[in-house]
């Protein structure tokens, strides 16, 4: 046998090794991201997760009041009749999740902070900021969340 046979394998740096872990961990995130995309668009109706997709039926949401999807995290409500407004579930005060709505007021159960239903403001503390705006649209009767 020859020396060249039983020669050691060269070794192989650190920096290689990242490179090579770092480049196939970005190249699953990527398919990750592709994939939930793909996902997103063929879920049913009632998930409204997705651009463009029917949220809410606008016979679901009573005028003057409004209805919480939680799983969306979206308050949809009716201030006036025909008029439809979206905002985050997340109170500004402490990130803690709203969860009703009722004469005129949408509510955190946390620590009691109210808000309008006209334009997500506070009307009363602890929260010293008004609910993030969402952007819905209404198509025939159904509610889009965009």
């Amino acid at each position: 046998m020859s020396s060249e046979s039983l020669q050691p394998a060269p070794a192989i740096c650190r920096r290689t090794v990242l490179a090579a872990l770092g480049a196939a961990g970005a190249a699953a995130a990527l398919t990750a991201c592709g994939g939930s995309d793909d996902s997103s668009s063929s879920s049913s109706d009632s998930s409204g997760s997705s651009s463009g997709e029917a949220l809410a039926k606008t016979s679901e949401i009573p005028e003057g009041g409004g209805k919480v999807f939680a799983d969306q995290g979206v308050v949809v409500t009716q201030p006036t009749a025909g008029e439809f407004k979206a905002f985050s579930t997340t109170c500004p005060h402490q990130q803690q999740k709203v969860n009703s709505v009722d004469n005129g007021v949408i509510t955190c159960p946390a620590h009691g902070s109210q808000f309008n239903v006209t334009d997500g403001g506070v009307k009363k503390g602890p929260a010293t900021s008004g609910l993030t705006t969402k952007e819905v649209m209404v198509d025939g009767d159904s509610i889009m969340l965009m």
